[in-house]
C-alpha cells in the first residue's frame, strides 16, 4: 500500500512551489498569479528512510527500494469553489482518491507575492478552504441520500446507511468536517461513504508556509495555525516551500548541511511524510537480502499474514510463519546470521503483530 497525499489551498500560497520541491521535478507551473496550476499534477516520490541505508551497508544488495508516496496537486480553491467559482472545484475528485490532505497556508508577509484576498490571514484562509471542502461533501452526500432513499424501498437492509447519511448531513450542515462526526469510524459510516469518499473525513495536515526568516522561530501566524490544528486534532508542520524548491537539486548530505545553516534539522518532505504516516497510522517493515533491501508500508496493528500480503497475496494465503529481527538487533548484530547466533531472530506465527522496523522473512506454501 502506498501513502497518497493531496495538496490543497488558496491560489498563490505556495502549493505548486511545494509540489515542485517535494517531487524534485519542475512539472507544476509556479507563478505569481492565481490559478497557475490548471491541471491536477501527480508525482510518485520515494519515502526518505535512513534505515534502508543502514540495512544496505550490511546486506550489500543489488538495489534499494524505498516505500513511495503519491502527491496530487490541484488548482487553488477559492470561496465559492463548490458552486463553480475558480478552477480548483474541477479537480476535487482527484483529492477524493487520496488518503490524506496537506492544506498549505500562507504564513509570511510579502509585497511581491499577491494574496487572492489582499491580506495574509491564515485562519481566514483555512476557514475558506475547509468550508468549500465541506460544501463539496454536502453535494456528494445529497446525491447519496437520494440514491439510498430509492434503494431502501426494495432493500430494508440499507436503512441503517440511510439513517447514517442523514445524521452525517446534519453534522456537515452545521459547518463541521466529517472527520469530527462522532460515528465517522463506525462500520456503517465507512460502508455508507466508501463510494463517495468524503473529503472532509480525511486526515488533514496543515502546512504553515513561511519565508526564510520564519524557519528558525515561529511567528504569530504559524503559532495560530499550530493552535488551530491542535484544537482540531489535526497534524501541523512548518515549511518554507521556496527553500525546499531551492534544495531540490542537492544531495542528501548537501541538504543536511544547508538546513543546518538555517537552524533546521529536518526538511519539508521528511516532516510531511512523517506526519502523514502518523495521521494514517502507518508503519514500515523491511525485507533484506542480496537482491534487494526494501521498505513495505502497512497499517500499524496488522498481523504477519496481512502484512505479508503487501508483497503478494500468495504470502497471506499460504502463510506458514515469519522469521523476524527487530531493526536495532539486525544492525547491532550485523545482519541475519549474527542475530540468529545471538538469539535475536524470532519465529512468529499468524497472530504476531508486526512492529515498525521489523526485518522479516516470510515462509509460505500455496
Amino acid at each position: 500500500m502506498a501513502l497518497s497525499i493531496g495538496i490543497v489551498g488558496l491560489p498563490n500560497v505556495g502549493k505548486s512551489t511545494l509540489f515542485n520541491a517535494l517531487t524534485k521535478a519542475q512539472n507544476a507551473a509556479a507563478a505569481n498569479y492565481p490559478f497557475c496550476t490548471i491541471e491536477p499534477n501527480k508525482a510518485i516520490v520515494e519515502v526518505p528512510d535512513i534505515r534502508l541505508d543502514q540495512l544496505s551497508a550490511i546486506v550489500n544488495p543489488k538495489r534499494i527500494q524505498h516505500a513511495i508516496v503519491e502527491f496530487t496537486d490541484i488548482a487553488g480553491l477559492v470561496k465559492g469553489a463548490s458552486k463553480g467559482e475558480g478552477l480548483g472545484n474541477q479537480f476535487l475528485s482527484h483529492i477524493r482518491e487520496t488518503s490524506a490532505i496537506i492544506h498549505v497556508v500562507r504564513c509570511f508577509e510579502s509585497e511581491e507575492v499577491i494574496h487572492v484576498d489582499g491580506s495574509v490571514n491564515p485562519l481566514r484562509d483555512i476557514e475558506v478552504i475547509n468550508s468549500e471542502l465541506i460544501l463539496a461533501d454536502i453535494q456528494a452526500l445529497e446525491n447519496k441520500i437520494s440514491r439510498l432513499e430509492k434503494q431502501t424501498r426494495g432493500d430494508k437492509k440499507l436503512l441503517p446507511q440511510l439513517d447514517m447519511a442523514k445524521k452525517t448531513m446534519e453534522h456537515l450542515n452545521d459547518g463541521n468536517p466529517a472527520s469530527t462526526f462522532k460515528e465517522h469510524e463506525s462500520d456503517t459510516f465507512i460502508e455508507m461513504t466508501k463510494d463517495i469518499r468524503l473529503i472532509s473525513s480525511k486526515p488533514m495536515i496543515y502546512a504553515a508556509n513561511v519565508d526564510e526568516d520564519g524557519l528558525e522561530t515561529d511567528n504569530d501566524l504559524v503559532k495560530a495555525v499550530h493552535k488551530f490544528a491542535a484544537e482540531q486534532n489535526a497534524e501541523s508542520v512548518k515549511i518554507c516551500a521556496r527553500i525546499e524548491e531551492e534544495m531540490s537539486g542537492l544531495s542528501d548530505e548537501e541538504r543536511t548541511e544547508f538546513l543546518a545553516t538555517l537552524g533546521v534539522s529536518e526538511g519539508g518532505l521528511d516532516q510531511i511524510i512523517s506526519h502523514g504516516y502518523h495521521a494514517l497510522g502507518l508503519i514500515s517493515y523491511f525485507t533484506a537480502g542480496p537482491k534487494e533491501v526494501r521498505a513495505w508500508t502497512i497499517q500499524d496493528g496488522w498481523k504477519a499474514p496481512k502484512a505479508a500480503a503487501v508483497i503478494h497475496d500468495d504470502f497471506e494465503r499460504g502463510f506458514i510463519r515469519a522469521e523476524v529481527v527487530a531493526f536495532d538487533d539486525f544492525i547491532k548484530n550485523e545482519g541475519e546470521a549474527g542475530a540468529r547466533a545471538t538469539g535475536k531472530l524470532r519465529t512468529e506465527g499468524k497472530d504476531y503483530v508486526v512492529c515498525n522496523g521489523d526485518v522479516m522473512h516470510f515462509l509460505f506454501n500455496v
